[in-house]
C-alpha cells in the first residue's frame, strides 16, 4: 500500500489559485491606486523570477519592513511560493529589535519599503553587513530596487515550488511577558489559518476589507481569506480616525479589524454621528480586552457588527465571539473571548496539567493543525510550550457549561495581594463601568504589607473629571475589598506595545523601579 499524503495546500498554492481565479477583479486599493488580481499574479511571477536570478530559494529567509502596501504583500507571497520563508519586521518596532530579529532569524535577504522606511532601511543596511541581499520598494542609495528590476525582467509565470513541510513563516512574539521568541510554521500549518478563518469568522460573501492596523500582524491574516473569496483589500498606512470613517463610507467597506483603543477613538470622534457606516457588516476586534461598557456603546452607535477574535502568535485563531453573541440582553457574554473554532481542541488545565471543572480557573491549552511547530532555536522553551502534549497559551480563563471561555488574565499578570489571587481584567472591567473612564490598566506593585498592591492607571474621557476615591469605592462595591485598588492614578494615556496592547510590562517596571529607588 502506498504512502498517503495528508497535507493540504501550501501558502503559495493558496495565493496563486486565488489570484488566478478572478483576473479582472480589483484585488487591492492603496493610495488611490487599484491593482487587479491578474496584475498582482503577474507581479508575484516577476518577483519569483528575480529571486531565482539572485540564487534565492528553499532555505532562504526574507525579512520585510513595510507599511501597508499591496506590492510588499505580493513579494512575501512570491518568496513563500519560491520555497523561501518570510519574517515580518514590525513597522513600529525599534531599530534594535528589527536588527535582532534579522540576525536571530538568520535572514539572507531583506525587503525595505523605501517610501515609508528609507532612513530606517539605511540604518538596518549599515547594521547587518552579513546580509547577502537587500531589496527596496522604490529608489534608495542602498540595495536593489525590486520594482525596477521586476519591470525589466519581463512577464514570468507564478509557480508554487514549496512543499507542505517547508518553513513558510517565522513570526516573532510580542514580548509582553519576556524576550520575543521566533515561532516557526511550515506551509501546512500556515495555510491552515486561512481555512480556519473562512470556516468560523463571519466574513461577508463579497468582502471589501479595510486594513488599518499593520498587515505584519493580525490584520494581515485576513488578506488571503479575502482574496480567496474574490474580495477587495483596501490598505491604509496608519490609523487616522477621520480618514477611517470617510473611507468606510466612500468605499462601502463591509469588513475591518480594529484593536479596542482604535474603537474607543472612533466612538469619541465628532465625525462618527454624521458618517454613513451602513455598509459595515463585520467589525472584528481583538489583541486586548474591550471594556463591556464601551462595547455596548459601540453596538448602539455603530451597530450589531462586532465580533471578537482570540488567538496568539503560537496559535491563531483559537476562538471567536460572533455577532449573535453580542446581545445586550445577554451582557455576561461581553466578558467572554468566545467559543472555540471548529478546528481547535481546547482544554482548561491546572498547574499539574489536569483538566479543571467547568467554571474553575485554569490555563487555556490547545491543539490545532495551524498552531506553530516550534520556537526557533529554543528547544527548552518549545518543550515547555507543548508540555503534556498541549500548547500552553499562558492565558488563565474559565469555561462555562456551554463552552464559552472567559479570560481572567495572562498567567504572569495575576496579582497576589494579601493571599488573594486577583486578576487585573476583573478590576479593569469594574473601572470601565464608570461613565467618565475611557480606558484602564491594572498591575501589581510591591507592597511591604500585602506583598503586591493593586494599582490602577485610568484615562478619563474628554471633559470628564475623575476622583481616585470614587473609583476605588466603585471597584469595592462591584468586586469586593480585596480587588479595590490601593492606588489610582489618573493619566493622560496608557503606554502601548507596537501591536496595540497596553504595555503592562512598562507599567510594572515603572512601579517596581520606583519601589527600588525608595528602598535605596
Amino acid at each position: 500500500m502506498s504512502d498517503v499524503i495528508h497535507h493540504g495546500p501550501t501558502v503559495g498554492a493558496q495565493v496563486i489559485r486565488a489570484l488566478a481565479r478572478y483576473p479582472d477583479r480589483i484585488a487591492f486599493v492603496s493610495d488611490g491606486r487599484s491593482i487587479t488580481y491578474g496584475a498582482a499574479l503577474d507581479f508575484v511571477g516577476r518577483a519569483q523570477a528575480v529571486f531565482a536570478s539572485q540564487g534565492l530559494g528553499r532555505g532562504d529567509r526574507l525579512a520585510i519592513l513595510t507599511a501597508n502596501r499591496a506590492d510588499a504583500w505580493c513579494v512575501g507571497a512570491a518568496a513563500q511560493a519560491s520555497a523561501m520563508s518570510i519574517t515580518w519586521l514590525h513597522p513600529l518596532g525599534s531599530l534594535e529589535d528589527q536588527v535582532e530579529q534579522i540576525v536571530d532569524g538568520e535572514c539572507t535577504a531583506v525587503l525595505i519599503d523605501a517610501d515609508s522606511f528609507l532612513v530606517r532601511g539605511g540604518e538596518i543596511f549599515a547594521r547587518t553587513p552579513d546580509l547577502k541581499h537587500v531589496f527596496t520598494l522604490g529608489r534608495a542609495e542602498y540595495g536593489v530596487n525590486l520594482l525596477a528590476v521586476c519591470e525589466n525582467v519581463g512577464a514570468s509565470r507564478a509557480l508554487d515550488v514549496a512543499r507542505p513541510d517547508d518553513i513558510a513563516i517565522l513570526n516573532y512574539t510580542g514580548g509582553t511577558t519576556g524576550k520575543s521568541k521566533g515561532a516557526l510554521r511550515n506551509h501546512a500549518q500556515n495555510a491552515g489559518y486561512s481555512t480556519a478563518i473562512l470556516a468560523d469568522f463571519e466574513l461577508p460573501m463579497a468582502p471589501r476589507y479595510l486594513v488599518i492596523a499593520p498587515m505584519s500582524h493580525v490584520a494581515g491574516t485576513k488578506i488571503l481569506p479575502t482574496l480567496m473569496q474574490g474580495g477587495t483589500v483596501y490598505l491604509m498606512k496608519g490609523f487616522d480616525p477621520a480618514a477611517t470613517l470617510s473611507t468606510i463610507a466612500r468605499e462601502k467597506i463591509n469588513f475591518t479589524l480594529l484593536v479596542p483603543t482604535m474603537i474607543y477613538v472612533l466612538l469619541d470622534h465628532p465625525d462618527l454621528e454624521r458618517t454613513d457606516l451602513s455598509s459595515l457588516e463585520l467589525l472584528l476586534y481583538g489583541a486586548s480586552p474591550m471594556s463591556p461598557t464601551r462595547l455596548i456603546e459601540g453596538l448602539e452607535r455603530i451597530g450589531p457588527v462586532f465580533s471578537q477574535l482570540y488567538g496568539q502568535t503560537e496559535c491563531y485563531p483559537i476562538s471567536v465571539l460572533r455577532k449573535a453573541d453580542h446581545d445586550k440582553a445577554r451582557p455576561e457574554l461581553f466578558a467572554s473571548c468566545g467559543f472555540p473554532i471548529s478546528s481547535v481542541a481546547v482544554r482548561i488545565l491546572d498547574d499539574k496539567d489536569e483538566e479543571v471543572a467547568p467554571g474553575e480557573a485554569g490555563e487555556i491549552c490547545v491543539r490545532a493543525g495551524h498552531a506553530v511547530g516550534s520556537y526557533w532555536k529554543r528547544p527548552e522553551q518549545t518543550a515547555e510550550l507543548f508540555r503534556s502534549g498541549w500548547l500552553h497559551t499562558g492565558d488563565i480563563a474559565r469555561m462555562d457549561e456551554r463552552g464559552y471561555m472567559y479570560i481572567l488574565d495572562r498567567k504572569k499578570d495575576m496579582i497576589v495581594s494579601g493571599g488573594f489571587n486577583i486578576y487585573p481584567r476583573d478590576v479593569e472591567d469594574a473601572l470601565s463601568t464608570h461613565p467618565g473612564v475611557a480606558a484602564a490598566a491594572v498591575v501589581g506593585a510591591p507592597d511591604p504589607k500585602w506583598g503586591e498592591a493593586v494599582v490602577a492607571m485610568v484615562v478619563a474621557r474628554p471633559g470628564a473629571r475623575l476622583h481616585a476615591e470614587e473609583l476605588t469605592q466603585l471597584v469595592k462595591a462591584r468586586k469586593g475589598a480585596a480587588h479595590a485598588p490601593k492606588r489610582v492614578e489618573i493619566v493622560e494615556a496608557l503606554p502601548m506595545t507596537a501591536v496595540g496592547k497596553v504595555d503592562k510590562k512598562a507599567l510594572r517596571a515603572k512601579l517596581w523601579e520606583g519601589q527600588a529607588r525608595q528602598v535605596g
